[in-house]
């Protein structure tokens, strides 16, 4: 086929959806522009984050909050005019978005960032009859398949689907996710086990446990200095507060973070204070964020003294395979803050052991306490520990 060829024309007139508009969808994006296709849909959910600057090309730290499916098209707009572009700033994962949807199109392209949404774009497609080219990336690498049901009907019985073969385990998380917007139990351990090398192991910037204080463009005009956002008054006053602990402000009235490790010590690792700092302030912080609530259930902040005492009952007489309370996992917390606190007086940095007592009761009840902010059902000390036994978690 040629640009001049009269059938390429017509494929390029074509009806097409890309669902996801993150690092690959963001390319594939401005390749189906510039190449010529002139009808293109996208959906995504997610609302564009700092860290996604570096890759996602069509964001600049101006949309830092705002939508992407809505700034990818504005994007695309502005160096493909002739460009027929719709946007949802929607979950794909929604009844309206079904077969008939699907039936639209001449052909999907999945840009997704996870194994489920993957998945039910698969089996849509399949249901459909709609070819799905499929995407993803590790680490900087990215490849493609392509899944052909329609061309003859006894394709889809010969060509293999997106669950045809066995997935490896998801193992890394983007940090988004975990940081603003946890939505499985998994999320909540990973971002627990972030903390207690942040408090008591080796840290690592890259696995930051709290939202970016610095990053004003997220609140959605927001004032910083307002009671509502509690944790970050220190962005305006350039002075440390109870309320913003991670903050520092000099003589000139300048910002420097300190490490949470050096912020702990400093309050002598009092859990109270360090449960109000993850556990209140931070979540009413990403509160403040409101655009990534426009979708999504709200978390709300938990109050130390206030916590409920109650869960389904567990018919083991194991300990381990109990559910605790919301107020267990606090009294968990508290004993291993004081217990590992003690460990690391010195200096010393603690290395994770999943055997180690204190340390698996740490990741374990902040682990529940997040996911119950997040109205996300609690896991037993069993169920968290069979997640570093399967290797799920090797990596963090």
């Amino acid at each position: 086929m040629t640009w001049q060829n009269k059938q390429f024309l017509e494929v390029l007139q074509c009806p097409v959806l890309v669902v996801g508009v993150g690092g690959i969808g963001c390319e594939l994006l401005k390749n189906l522009a510039l190449t010529g296709f002139s009808n293109i849909e996208i959906i995504d959910l997610d609302t564009i984050d700092v860290s996604n600057l570096n890759r996602q090309f069509l964001f600049r730290r101006e949309h830092v909050g705002k939508p992407k499916a809505i700034i990818a098209a504005e994007a695309v707009r502005s160096f493909a005019p002739n460009v027929k572009i719709v946007c949802y700033h929607d979950s794909v994962l929604k009844e309206e978005y079904g077969v008939d949807f699907f039936q639209k199109f001449t052909v999907v392209l999945s840009a997704l960032d996870n194994i489920a949404a993957r998945n039910h774009i698969n089996r849509l497609c399949l249901a459909a009859r709609v070819p799905l080219i499929e995407s993803g990336s590790s680490g900087y690498l990215g490849h493609a398949s392509l899944f052909i049901v329609i061309v003859r009907p006894i394709i889809r019985d010969y060509t293999e689907c997106y669950e045809c073969n066995p997935k490896t385990v998801q193992k890394t998380y983007p940090g988004c996710t975990i940081r603003n917007t946890p939505s499985e139990h998994i999320h909540c351990i990973v971002w627990a086990k972030h903390l207690f090398n942040q408090l008591f192991g080796e840290p690592d910037d890259e696995d930051e446990v709290s939202p970016d204080f610095t990053d004003e463009e997220n609140l959605d005009g927001a004032s910083t200095n307002s009671d509502k956002n509690n944790g970050n008054t220190a962005l305006n006053t350039g002075k440390k507060s109870e309320d913003s602990p991670s903050m520092h402000g000099d003589s000139d009235g300048f910002l420097n973070r300190i490490n949470t490790r050096k912020w702990a010590a400093e309050n002598g690792y009092d859990p109270k204070i360090l449960f109000k700092k993850f556990f209140h302030d931070d979540i009413n912080y990403l509160l403040s964020m409101t655009n990534l609530w426009k979708q999504r259930r709200k978390p709300f902040p938990l109050d130390w003294d206030n916590l409920p005492n109650e869960n389904a009952s567990s018919s083991s007489n194991e300990p381990n395979a109990e559910l605790w309370t919301v107020m267990q996992c606090k009294i968990e917390f508290e004993t291993a803050v004081s217990t590992l606190s003690k460990l690391v007086k010195d200096g010393s940095v603690l290395l994770w052991d999943k055997d180690d007592d204190p340390a698996m009761h740490f990741v374990a009840a902040c682990a529940n306490l997040r996911a119950h902010i997040f109205s996300i059902p609690l896991k037993t000390l069993f169920d968290i520990k069979c997640k570093f036994l399967e290797g799920i978690l090797a990596e963090f």
